[in-house]
């Protein structure tokens, strides 16, 4: 009898103490903030999509790094409950990064959003290791084996990852607290426009690479205040989304990027393709028990005045998704979200007072990373 109770006790202890684990990081010395922002992630997105925006409080259209100015708070009278950043030429030890943002106001941005209760999520377009004066999107083939092959590339590529380490380790809370963040390496890589891309490397070569670059920040560099997003471009199914998925220990929050670029004179097929990857996203996430997102989207220059409610809204509306980021305002030409006055602005604060949607306040209220 005694045997009995003690086993059945140990087997209710295993199956608490697995089900806490999935409610935990992938990272098992993640700062304390970090696990919270995780756990904290997976319970809102049973609440709403946050939103989000690339550089939204560096620059707009027609301004740039003017205190307090934001596009999307310019239109609704709210930060995003996200903001995008990208780290691309930091490793090449240059003080603003490929869209010209200042690492210093990176940081202090960041460091703003997570004070007002925002999430920040950092992407990394960058240079080629084996040949650094070659951009993300130099195609080049085989680079990921040659960077293994080749001793000199792999310390350079080494000493970027220490320079990313050293930048992520550097966002600081207000208390003095490491400021927990989306990291979100080697991204679009089904699609062929990156050195990493899927027709210059293997899916092995692929997952070498994810595997290294996440245990190099974890182990070597310390770094305990990311969530690891895996992020694909566009997939036709669940085996195409894991061709290259480079394991579970390996990533925290899984999604892909698809941007809306509709033809003259074709079927615009946008809303049910990228809803048909959501639901696939959805039921990988739920076996898997990782958060989900869609990482990256927009219709550039938005000249559909109704794309808010109209095409993204059916898209994550009961989607379970974590949070949805539009592509930066980086010109008048080259916008994803609105500002006074353009064309998509009043349907943007339907969108915005939608019960699917979260913004600054709405998750400021939900203390992320307590």
């Amino acid at each position: 009898m005694y045997r009995i109770l003690f086993a059945s006790f140990f087997a209710l202890l295993f199956v608490n103490v697995s089900c806490t684990q999935k409610g935990l990081p992938t990272n098992s010395t993640a700062t304390q903030e970090t696990k919270n922002l995780y756990s904290n992630l997976k319970n809102l997105s049973e609440k709403g999509v946050m939103f989000g925006h690339q550089d939204d409080l560096a620059y707009g259209v027609g301004w740039e790094y003017e205190e307090g100015r934001s596009d999307v708070k310019s239109v609704v009278g709210e930060y995003p409950a996200v903001v995008g950043w990208d780290l691309g030429s930091l490793e090449l030890g240059k003080d603003k990064n490929l869209d010209g943002v200042p690492f210093d106001k990176m940081r202090s941005y960041a460091e703003q959003i997570y004070a007002q209760g925002g999430l920040n999520t950092f992407s990394w377009h960058l240079n080629n290791p084996v040949d650094p004066a070659k951009t993300s999107w130099d195609k080049e083939e085989s680079t990921i084996r040659k960077l293994f092959a080749d001793q000199e590339a792999m310390n350079r590529y080494k000493s970027w990852l220490g320079d990313v380490a050293t930048f992520l380790k550097s966002l600081k809370g207000p208390d003095g607290e490491v400021i927990p963040v989306v990291f979100r390496p080697l991204h679009e890589h089904t699609g062929s426009w990156f050195w990493w891309g899927k027709d210059y490397s293997t899916p092995e070569e692929y997952i070498k690479m994810w595997r290294f670059t996440v245990d190099y920040l974890r182990q070597e560099e310390g770094v305990d205040n990311i969530l690891i997003a895996y992020s694909t471009d566009r997939f036709n199914s669940r085996e195409d989304y894991l061709e290259r998925y480079p394991g579970d220990k390996y990533v925290d929050i899984i999604g892909f990027d698809i941007y809306h670029r509709p033809q003259p004179g074709e079927e615009d097929n946008f809303v049910a393709e990228a809803r048909g990857m959501v639901d696939i996203l959805r039921e990988i996430g739920q076996e898997k028990g990782k958060v989900w997102a869609l990482t990256e989207t927009g219709l550039e220059t938005l000249p559909d005045a109704d794309w808010w409610t109209n095409t993204l809204l059916p898209i994550i509306k009961d989607s379970g998704l974590s949070y949805v980021l539009v592509w930066r305002n980086g010109r008048p030409d080259h916008y994803y979200a609105p500002y006074p006055g353009q064309e998509s602005a009043e349907d943007f604060k339907e969108f915005y007072n939608s019960p699917e949607t979260l913004f600054g306040q709405d998750v400021a209220n939900q203390r992320l990373y307590k």
